[in-house]
């Protein structure tokens, strides 16, 4: 009998994820299309002249045993101090993660600490201490935009100081145009309260801690896995393993139409970059994680114009990385036995006079990200759309914009810089505005067509993490070897809510 075949749009995490799956644990034959030429989508890893990109830093932590689990299976965890080491292990590394304001290094997450008020001088502090006990005695009614689930969470001049600038670096808008439910997504149950609590369990913790850290938020977790050559290695390893169990991933192909029969998808068709020629792939399932945007024109038989108003109408941000290689910083911790180098993964530019949004320090994910050692790896995060100034310049005019903004506030010295390249992602996160209060139309339509399943973070725009994207495949899979059509299972899925969620999320 001849294998069922499925195919999928995108070879992110959610759509190797969704193929490997479907090899391994249904025998049925995945077909990958990826329009680029390399693999894990915003998870792969860029290597420039032996100094390699992480592209929007790429934690492996999750609370989804499952999820770890297959993390583990595919890169094995390092083995303790003194043991041999491979290319192929998962490292165990410290979090740390800062932000940058008013010239200084702040704990994220914020707490209102002795230091943090120090830093922020007594008249600000007692502004920010009064502002938390009103919202903490007084908390707003209504919680349908981002700015007012942050001042529930911090008060509105917390929110004013540490959280108002970075955010509208990243999505463009002000908080108030931003729906709540990305910080119900992004930042989950972080509160002023939940990270004293966070502290003050930790105080009484001793020995080594467990890697799920299941009752941590994600937000305030202390250590997580990593892929030693970063995190396109645990794609290329998938990738590996899915060839050599019979799957095909076919790079530059660009899927442009869906052809369906009723309510069933029959076959995706791909432009072969190479040839030019539209190639057509027939299948019993089918697998999106393309924007979401794009796929409701590619139907053969187009959806309603009601449902393409609103497919039309979603915002997505785009992401520019501009890797420099410095000497040395121009910045270091003071401690008491001394100066010495920052050990933060990455650190929150909340400095309102530069478009800085986060600054990667790719040492401190793994040293072996870094081609020499004695200089430093930095990645700089810029966060725009593609009809923004910094999208349009050449990528020497937005390394020097870089450099600049850097230096200006005291990060580095120009003088320093040995060599720089700019990293360019579109559609890297969905945005919760635009017609986004209307997503559930377009989710309804495309649910009726029993064998397409749209997985992974712009499949759902959905701005999920790794691990999210991860386990909507994974439930995706599952859904197929029960024999259902109901996709509520996939768009409930959390890591926070267990490995196999059982209700819908409204």
């Amino acid at each position: 009998m001849q294998r069922k075949r499925a195919i999928i749009i995108g070879a992110g995490p959610a759509g190797l994820t969704a193929a490997f799956e479907l090899l391994s644990r249904a025998g049925i034959e995945p077909v990958v299309l990826e329009k680029s030429g390399c693999l894990g989508g915003i998870a792969r890893t860029v290597n420039y002249k032996g100094n390699r990109i992480d592209l929007g830093g790429h934690r492996f932590f999750s609370k989804a045993a499952r999820v770890t689990r297959w993390w583990l299976d595919m890169l094995p965890l390092q083995g303790p101090p003194g043991s041999p080491t491979a290319d192929g292990e998962m490292l165990l590394r410290p979090r740390k993660s800062r932000i940058y304001y008013l010239r200084r290094f702040f704990d994220y997450p914020i707490s209102l600490s002795k230091d943090t008020l120090a830093k922020l001088g007594l008249l600000r502090a007692v502004r920010i201490g009064a502002s938390y006990m009103r919202s903490a005695l007084f908390p707003l009614r209504s919680e349908d935009n981002l700015e007012q689930f942050f001042i529930n969470r911090f008060g509105r001049e917390l929110y004013r100081t540490f959280f108002k600038s970075y955010t509208e670096k990243v999505w463009g808008v002000p908080c108030a145009c931003i729906k709540s439910e990305w910080g119900a997504q992004r930042i989950k149950g972080v509160s002023i309260r939940s990270a004293v609590m966070h502290a003050l369990r930790n105080a009484w913790k001793r020995g080594k801690r467990d890697i799920g850290q299941k009752s941590t938020e994600t937000s305030l977790i202390e250590q997580f896995l990593y892929p030693r050559l970063g995190p396109g290695q645990m794609w290329e390893e998938a990738a590996r393993r899915i060839r050599q169990m019979g799957g095909e991933i076919l790079t530059g192909y660009t899927a442009c139409g869906i052809v369906t029969d009723g309510w069933r998808v029959r076959a995706i068709q791909a432009i072969n970059r190479a040839t030019g020629r539209k190639e057509t792939f027939e299948g019993d399932y089918f697998f999106s994680t393309a924007p979401v945007l794009e796929i409701m024109r590619w139907f053969d038989a187009a959806p309603p114009a009601s449902v393409l108003e609103v497919s039309d109408g979603l915002v997505y941000r785009d992401f520019i990385t501009v890797g420099l290689l410095v000497r040395s910083l121009g910045i270091a911790d003071d401690t008491p036995q001394g100066r010495k180098p920052v050990s933060d993964n990455w650190i929150y530019i909340q400095e309102p006079d530069v478009l800085l949004g986060r600054l990667q320090i790719f040492n401190n994910w793994s040293p072996c990200l870094v081609a020499d050692p004695a200089s430093v790896w930095l990645g700089l995060e810029y966060f725009c759309k593609e009809s923004d100034d910094i999208w349009k310049l050449p990528d020497e005019e937005v390394a020097a914009l870089a450099i600049r903004e850097l230096a200006g506030i005291g990060i580095i010295d120009a003088g320093e810089v040995l060599d720089s390249t700019v990293l360019r992602m579109e559609k890297a996160y969905p945005a919760y505005f635009g017609t986004y209060d209307r997503f559930g139309e377009v989710r309804e339509y495309l649910d009726r067509y029993e064998n397409l399943f749209l997985i992974g973070r712009n499949g759902m725009h959905r701005y999920n993490n790794q691990d999210d994207s991860m386990l909507t495949a994974m439930v995706a899979v599952d859904t197929i070897i029960a024999g259902r059509t109901d996709k509520a299972g996939i768009w409930a899925a959390r890591p926070e809510t267990g490995d196999r969620p059982s209700a819908p999320d409204g």
